[in-house]
């Protein structure tokens, strides 16, 4: 088996079929970003691709790099990522997308408040709501992160479809 990794879906229908045509393995998973701020290639491009061909999807980026999680809310933290050299071009991009988004981030915050549930479980709970996602990279650095994001696995079961219009509602699709 094989797979793609931030391909148009033009691009894998090309491949898929080529593979056919010559009788040969098609790609059988794409592996897009997808979070609440980076949706519309998954769920407006990919969604109905993935549906034609059973294709599945290995997402990364769940967080926004961190971003969903609510901890730069007040700038980086030390032992962030953000401040390891090497990442100056993250650290930029971040922090442009957190002041762009900043009212969407406080409803965020708000709602997984409400909900009784960390920023990034939610992230990720809200992520595995979508049938297209058979897969959830995770970049956790410390054993804490880990546990929280796991337990999305039990709050994505709890979430309903009023839960995740009103998710969904903190940021326009993009």
């Amino acid at each position: 088996y094989w797979g793609t990794s931030e391909w148009p879906a033009d691009l894998i229908r090309e491949a898929i079929a080529f593979a056919t045509a010559h009788g040969l393995f098609a790609p059988q998973m794409e592996q897009p970003q997808y979070s609440l701020v980076h949706r519309a290639h998954v769920e407006q491009e990919l969604a109905p691709l993935c549906r034609e061909h059973g294709l599945g999807t290995t997402i990364w980026s769940p967080l926004a790099s961190g971003l969903l999680t609510g901890k730069y809310t007040r700038g980086v933290p030390e032992d962030s990522r953000l401040n390891t050299p090497g990442y100056e071009w993250l650290r930029e991009l971040l922090l442009t997308r957190r002041d762009e988004l900043a009212q969407g981030l406080v409803r965020f915050a708000a709602l997984a408040e409400e909900i009784g549930a960390p920023q990034s479980t939610l992230a990720i709970a809200w992520c595995l709501l979508n049938p297209q996602v058979s897969t959830v990279m995770l970049g956790a650095t410390k054993r804490a992160q880990l546990d929280e994001n796991f337990r999305a696995l039990s709050l994505s079961q709890q979430l309903d479809a009023d839960a995740k219009s009103r998710i969904e509602s903190c940021f326009p699709l993009a």
